[in-house]
């Protein structure tokens, strides 16, 4: 149901890949990214600097607290997100996320989305993530030139629109389950930017509804990448790709992932692309649909 997309094929057959990658975001919206270009040796950073940052004592995730700022960036403790709107549970899992640094002159600082990221006081933390956060845009913008070749654009059709974007980086950690009524890691959700990038450490818990499906397992792939459509790049594409509901259930063991929501710039126009058929969404730009969905997911809630 989720097929598995060998990335070292883009640079000696990217017209084949391209078609490839079109099919499964056409169908569930998922795939498998094998052999991808971020180094493996960085994403093994990432997750011992997430797990460094999670472990810290709680009065030192609070200084980097995301109620810290309105550029939603920093620790998320649990219970701070609810994923899915329509119900009442709150999310179990903690998270610490990180958006594009800007300069501290930088003309944009201030704008929505465009404050200072909060770091932590642990050594290579920051220099690990700046890595990573260059390394995983890079790898969605090779993924855009694929998605724009299936669409019958030019490959580079997209690399204007990511080149100041709103993309974030969330380091992720679910707790074992407790066996509580209404327990869940993550709400059934769909994501918000144009695709994510997300390893996992293997533990079980995700699970992907497609059309017409039940809920049904993301398979572990060691080193693959799970990269699904989100719902701006649906709107932006005219419903030719589906932005699929998952969720991440209560884990028997803690759950360990990194997720990169590649978003485009704050004022690109989403709009129907050239040859998607007639228009089903009101044009819109980048950082706008953003507000209003990250609102919903901040919005207060009593707990179930």
């Amino acid at each position: 149901m989720i097929p598995v997309l060998d990335w070292s094929r883009h640079a000696s057959d990217p017209a084949a890949l391209a078609s490839e990658v079109g099919r499964a975001l056409r169908d569930t919206g998922f795939l498998l990214l094998a052999n991808p270009e971020v180094p493996a040796e960085l994403r093994a950073e990432v997750f011992g600097q997430a797990d460094a940052v999670f472990d810290l004592p709680e009065d030192a995730k609070r200084a980097v607290d995301i109620g810290n700022t309105p550029h939603f960036r920093g620790w998320a403790g649990p219970g701070t997100e609810s994923l899915d709107e329509t119900r009442p549970e709150i999310d179990t899992k903690q998270s610490f996320n990180i958006g594009l640094e800007l300069a501290p002159d930088d003309p944009a600082m201030g704008q929505p989305f465009r404050g200072p990221n909060q770091w932590p006081d642990l050594p290579g933390f920051r220099e690990t993530m700046l890595a990573y956060y260059g390394a995983a845009q890079a790898q969605g913008l090779g993924l855009l030139s694929l998605i724009a070749r299936d669409l019958g654009l030019a490959p580079d059709h997209f690399d204007p629109l990511f080149d100041r974007p709103l993309s974030a980086l969330r380091l992720l950690r679910y707790p074992p389950a407790t066996g509580a009524p209404s327990e869940i890691g993550a709400g059934a959700h769909t994501d918000y930017g144009a695709i994510t990038l997300l390893m996992t450490d293997g533990e079980p818990g995700l699970q992907v509804r497609p059309r017409g499906g039940d809920w049904t397992d993301v398979p572990h792939v060691p080193s693959a990448y799970v990269v699904n459509v989100g719902d701006c790049l649906m709107r932006w594409s005219n419903d030719t790709y589906v932005s699929t509901p998952h969720r991440v259930l209560p884990p028997a063991r803690t759950r360990r992932s990194v997720a990169f929501f590649v978003e485009a710039n704050p004022d690109a126009l989403v709009k129907a692309l050239p040859g998607t058929g007639t228009p089903k969404y009101a044009p819109i730009l980048a950082a706008d649909y953003l507000r209003s969905r990250l609102d919903a997911t901040y919005a207060p809630k009593a707990p179930a």
